[in-house]
Formats: structure tokens, C-alpha cells, sequence
């Protein structure tokens, strides 16, 4: 059965200069989330619950993609997850077909769903950016306990991190990033060097700074960001591991 193309399902941002390298695109942001970083602030997107005058249907994005051709060259599909969604193989199709290059965002927690899109030749994207949110033994801090059987396990999250670091490795230079935000409590210097671990030596690593407003744990909120000179003592230290490290 097809999906509804007239359902409201993620965010539209109708352009953008920053969210794809190198390219001025639109940008999708799907419902629907396998984790729950407490510093996130896209609340509505990663439980679904959104609220429907805030989302944008496919086919509204569609129609975008139509009148931008000649202005737009690239699509971010980013969420959530956008490799849980049921539309992000639709949306990836069309947007290939209209002439864009397709950049897929990922919290690096699913490496089967990623080869297996990688691996078909109508739905591979041209650039994609894996999220290494902190320590891939950490990762088990990222859920909730009941979406999970393996809630707690840190074997098999970190198993699963970098299973996709190596998959998006294997990728171009070009064609990758891996991007972490600077949460205090979260990524720390010794959680940088196991996270650097992971990570193939010519990677651009892009950190951005937190920003403590509207997280997911209300207790977040109360955390100060790290200060400018704490944040790049962290990203000069995350540099003598991989040259590509910087501050977005």
C-alpha cells in the first residue's frame, strides 16, 4: 500500500546555506527517533507528537523541490532518524530524479538500515553525516527504558556505533562528516579520545557548541555550555587525533 503523500511528516526548511558542505539546499526533517539524547531540542520530532501546523507534507516538499531547481542543489534528509522513516527511500528517489544531490543525516546507531541504502544504486546519498555523540560505551545513556530490550547494554550500542563509523568511513572524504555536540557531562576530553578512536584519521570531525535551551531533560537546561576557551581547548585536543576537527 502507498504511503499518503499529503500527510504532514517532518519540518521544512526551504533553504539553507550551512547544513550541506558546499551547497545551498532545502532541508527535511523527519518524525520518529530510536534514541533520546536528553540534550535534544527537536522534542516533537523525536516523540512524533509535533505539532501537525509545524510539519510539511512530502508532496509540499516536492512541490518545493519543483519551483527551487534552478536555485537549490542539494537536499538534507535529516530527523530524528531519517533511516526509520518509511518516506525517506520516496522522498530520496524524487529528489534524485529532480536533479539533487541528496545528503543523509544518521545518529550512527544503524548500520544495517544505512549499508542497505548505501548498497542500492537509486537511493545512495552523495554525502552523509553520522553523529558521534559521545563515547560509544555511553551510548546506553541515550535511551529510555522501555524502547529497548538492550537499554543499558553498552556493548551492543557501541557495537552498533562503530559498525556505522566504519561504513561511513569507507565513503570519500568528501562524501562524509561526523559531527558531535559539546554537552558538558557528556563528551568530555577522555570521552574525545575513545570517540577519536572510532573515527578514520581523515575525517572532518564538525563540533558544535550546546545550547541549553528547551532539552528533552528539562535538567539540561541548567547546564552551562562549555565556554569558548573550554570548547576549544576540547577541539584543539580532539585535533591531535583528527586534523579535521573543528568548531561549526
Amino acid at each position: 500500500m502507498a504511503l499518503p503523500l499529503n500527510k504532514p511528516v517532518g519540518i521544512l526548511v526551504k533553504t539553507t546555506c550551512v547544513d550541506y558542505p558546499g551547497r545551498l539546499a532545502g532541508s527535511f526533517f523527519l518524525k520518529g527517533c530510536n534514541i533520546r539524547c536528553p540534550y535534544c531540542y527537536n522534542i516533537g520530532l523525536v516523540f512524533g507528537n509535533e505539532d501537525p501546523s509545524h510539519l510539511s507534507s512530502v508532496q509540499e516538499l516536492f512541490d518545493h523541490l519543483e519551483k527551487r531547481r534552478e536555485i537549490l542543489s542539494g537536499l538534507v534528509i535529516s530527523g530524528g532518524e531519517p533511516l526509520l522513516n518509511p518516506y525517506t527511500p520516496i522522498i530520496i528517489k524524487k529528489a534524485k530524479e529532480l536533479g539533487y544531490k541528496i545528503k543523509l543525516d544518521t545518529n550512527g546507531t544503524l548500520p544495517f538500515e544505512l549499508k542497505a541504502i548505501l548498497e542500492n544504486p537509486e537511493l545512495k546519498p552523495d554525502f552523509v553525516a553520522m553523529d558521534i555523540k559521545t563515547n560509544p560505551q555511553r551510548y546506553s545513556e541515550l535511551l529510555c527504558p522501555t524502547f529497548s530490550k538492550f537499554f543499558g547494554n553498552k556493548d551492543y550500542w557501541s557495537k552498533l556505533v562503530k559498525e556505522t563509523a566504519e561504513i561511513v568511513a569507507a565513503l570519500p572524504a568528501d562524501q562524509r562528516e561526523f559531527r558531535t555536540v559539546l554537552v558538558p557531562k557528556m563528551v568530555t576530553k577522555e570521552d574525545i579520545k575513545a570517540m577519536a578512536e572510532v573515527l578514520p584519521k581523515n575525517a572532518s570531525w564538525q563540533f558544535a557548541q550546546f545550547i541549553n535551551k528547551n532539552c528533552l531533560d528539562p535538567a539540561f537546561n541548567g547546564i552551562y555550555p562549555y565556554t569558548d576557551k573550554e570548547a576549544q581547548y576540547l577541539i584543539d585536543y580532539a585535533k591531535s587525533f583528527i586534523p579535521g576537527a573543528a568548531l561549526r
